[in-house]
């Protein structure tokens, strides 16, 4: 069953999405906006699809998320009585996009950067490990999306698509502004340049670090205009600040 959404807003948008009868979406604690009466919201510890397996998968799910820093339930709306309205959004001020999954290509997304999904998207944590595992570098860690159904993610700014095959098969970005990308592009981080005084000072001085992500392979690649961390030293600097 296809989600019906509408992405509504400019600097900071929200998906009214518009449930069938028994239709279900589930979204992490903190994106729901609003909803109608007859939508009801279930909290499970549970991760959707892949959550058969007893009381020690669910044990095995939990753990990875508190691992990687999550929270340990999500919470799921289901229409009843025929269909209802309900509301997410992201927690900063920028866009969303909706990503359609078909069963083949699978979409790797930031932790910080899922919204909601419907209830046939399975969702997983990349693990360090393989190449494009938890942490890169700067804290960066990633979360699985597969199946079939909508994805709802969100970022900070504008949004930038790109394909790495279009610009020799690879480019580099800041950690900070990837958000999502396929299961066709490989996601790495490597050390710009020579470890030097050079370097060293660009880190120190420039706020930029000695490691850059690295995406390779064919396939849609989103960033954001905006950093988090760019967006919190900005708030932190003019914190406190007196009004002329």
């Amino acid at each position: 069953m296809t989600l019906a959404y509408k992405l509504v807003g400019n600097a900071m948008q929200m998906a009214v999405c518009q449930l069938a009868e028994s239709q279900t979406v589930y979204c992490e604690p903190g994106k729901f906006l609003w909803k109608t009466t007859n939508v009801a919201v279930e909290t499970r510890l549970t991760r959707p699809v892949g959550s058969s397996g007893g009381f020690l998968q669910k044990a095995m799910d939990v753990g990875k998320r508190t691992l990687a820093g999550e929270g340990l339930a999500f919470q799921y709306y289901t229409a009843h009585g025929g269909s209802g309205l309900v509301s997410f959004a992201g927690v900063l001020p920028g866009e969303m996009r909706a990503l359609e999954l078909d069963g083949h290509r699978g979409w790797y997304a930031e932790k910080d950067a899922f919204v909601a999904a419907e209830a046939s998207v399975n969702f997983d944590i990349a693990f360090s490990g393989s190449r494009e595992g938890v942490h890169g570098g700067e804290g960066f860690l990633l979360e699985r999306f597969t199946g079939l159904g909508t994805v709802l993610i969100a970022g900070a700014g504008n949004f930038i698509e790109l394909n790495p095959a279009k610009y020799g098969g690879k480019i580099e970005v800041d950690t900070g502004c990837v958000v999502a990308f396929e299961d066709t592009v490989t996601y790495g981080v490597e050390q710009v340049g020579q470890l030097s005084v050079k370097n060293a000072m660009t880190a120190m001085l420039g706020g930029e670090g000695l490691n850059l992500a690295t995406l390779e392979g064919d396939g849609l690649v989103i960033l954001q205009s905006m950093t988090i961390e760019g967006l919190a030293k900005a708030l932190a600097k003019n914190t406190g600040r007196r009004k002329e």
